[in-house]
Formats: structure tokens, C-alpha cells, sequence
């Protein structure tokens, strides 16, 4: 079901594909093994990219350092490196389907 994510020595990598310049931004379910996400951004500038992190961090609840971009910054397929070991993050991430 949650195949988006992935344990680290770290934390958790996430596999998301995200669709710049939505109206807001918001989880949009899945998109084959990748979490969607629209991000209201533009793709100008990595503002996307910025407004993605953020968001991602506002709904995990973690820091906003402990969330960067590992692969993907020109791409809709991007890989994000969460950097949290709290035990009730796995829940957090499974829950990122259910706050669409």
C-alpha cells in the first residue's frame, strides 16, 4: 500500500511525483508507486521545490532541515530524504494518503 516510502539509516526516503502551478497544495494520492503531490508554486526558480519541502515538513510534523531533496530537482520524479528516526514517523507517512 505505502510503497512511496522507504527506511534510511536516517529516516525515510520518499518517491513523489509533483505537479507545479495547482491551485493549492495538497496530496493527490498515488501515482503508480509514487506519492502525487500539486504544489501551488510555480517551477520557476525552485520554487516548487521549495513549497514541496515545506509542505512535506508542515504535514510530518518535522523540522524543515530535516527535509531535502535528494534527486529530481528539475523533474516531476523526485526522491525526498526525510531525516527524523522519531518512531511515529512511519505512521505520519502512511497518513500523507489519507489527508488528501
Amino acid at each position: 500500500m505505502a510503497d512511496f516510502f522507504h527506511p534510511t539509516c536516517q529516516g525515510y526516503l520518499l518517491k513523489l511525483h509533483v505537479v507545479p502551478g495547482a491551485r493549492q497544495t495538497a496530496v493527490a494520492g498515488l501515482h503508480g508507486d509514487r506519492l502525487k503531490i500539486k504544489v501551488a508554486a510555480p517551477p520557476e526558480k525552485g520554487r516548487a521545490n521549495e513549497a514541496l519541502l515545506e509542505f512535506l515538513a508542515r504535514s510530518l510534523k518535522v523540522p524543515r532541515q530535516a527535509v531535502q531533496l535528494a534527486s529530481g530537482a528539475t523533474s516531476r520524479a523526485k526522491v525526498v530524504a526525510v531525516h527524523d528516526l522519531s518512531p511515529d514517523l512511519k505512521p505520519r507517512l502512511a497518513a500523507l494518503l489519507t489527508s488528501k
